[in-house]
């Protein structure tokens, strides 16, 4: 096994990149079959990677079921994170932040991981029929009764991140970031380093749009980013021409685009872990070494000056993901789809 650097959230200390698991089971067209997922893992696992992160929705359970496969006989080397509230324990995919929906949901994921621990356990949404105190007091107890180690939030704004670190100390929150999408800067960052809460930042590359991984709108089957306005049609068209641009910059700094948008997460404060997934061991490889690489100064301001506001169109998610996130969102985002 090789080491990475490390970094701090809440009580835990991990890999400064780990990895992002859900695309092995579902989300970006066909998965992996479990003997490519399950080499992947291990692959990550002896590349220094020390923070994995999965849920109960994903794969509806089956992602949860690869890890445990994968990885959980080398369990004295990683940090595991899971989530709880959006799950698929009854058949199609819903929310629930009840406390014995919760209990359920930790219990069936603790059976199919193949383990009794779960060092960081998030709310992956904000179930708004439930008040957050409650939910968080699901998991104090799951934690005093030694299920758990550490609480985390996730895609929640910052008034309930206070809210819930009032019932019981977050560890961490998780939401998507990276330089194309920039909504914890309008209040989650400062809540969390106000409050002392690590930062876990899911989609570092933008879906792979900052990867070089999108240059149309023809997506596979199953694929959740032919549902959201800013990858598609007219709004896609106009976004591609930024990414041109950043692509522009990587080359001219020796680098993937991956490695400049994982390294410019990184290079946004200490407290944050990007999680980036990929079903490629190549992939994975580029990511990893982001790790390691120092952007320059004009490197990292000309990439904020490419994503000044409103220079990417779009919402990042459609009507009916919106109202299962409740971060803060930019006035730009409720606009209608550009015109083609």
């Amino acid at each position: 096994m090789t080491t990475l650097p490390t970094r701090t959230i809440g009580p835990l200390t991990v890999s400064a990149i780990g990895l992002g698991c859900m695309n092995l089971s579902h989300a970006y067209g066909v998965p992996p079959s479990e003997a490519d997922g399950i080499a992947l893992l291990q692959h990550a696992l002896d590349r220094g990677i020390s923070f994995f992160d999965t849920a109960a929705v994903y794969g509806s359970g089956d992602n949860e079921r690869l890890v445990g496969r994968a990885i959980m006989h080398r369990r004295q080397y990683f940090t595991l994170a899971s989530k709880c509230v959006l799950h698929a324990e009854d058949g199609p995919r819903g929310l629930d932040g009840s406390p014995a929906m919760i209990a359920r949901t930790l219990d069936n994921a603790l059976g199919r991981l193949g383990t009794d621990h779960i060092d960081l356990y998030y709310l992956h949404r904000l179930d708004r029929d439930v008040p957050i105190e409650e939910s968080v007091g699901a998991l104090v107890r799951a934690k005093e009764a030694g299920k758990i180690g550490a609480i985390g939030l996730s895609e929640m704004s910052a008034a309930t991140i206070r809210r819930a670190q009032a019932v019981h100390p977050i560890a961490a929150v998780q939401t998507e970031y990276s330089p194309m999408v920039r909504n914890p800067e309008i209040a989650v960052l400062d809540a969390c380093r106000a409050l002392g809460i690590g930062f876990v930042s899911f989609s570092p590359v933008a879906r792979g749009m900052l990867a070089g991984a999108v240059r149309d709108a023809d997506y596979a089957p199953g694929d959740i980013r032919a549902g959201m306005p800013r990858f598609t049609g007219a709004n896609l068209a106009h976004n591609l021409k930024t990414v041109d641009a950043f692509d522009a910059l990587a080359a001219e700094a020796g680098i993937t685009p991956a490695q400049l948008s994982i390294g410019w997460v990184l290079a946004q404060g200490g407290d944050i872990v990007p999680i980036p997934g990929t079903t490629s061991i190549a992939h994975l490889d580029e990511d990893i070494a982001a790790a390691t690489i120092r952007l320059a100064p004009d490197l990292l301001a000309a990439v904020d000056a490419l994503f000044v506001p409103g220079a990417i169109r779009g919402p990042r998610y459609n009507a009916a993901m919106q109202a299962w996130v409740e971060t803060e969102t930019y006035p730009d985002e409720e606009l209608a789809p550009v015109a083609a």
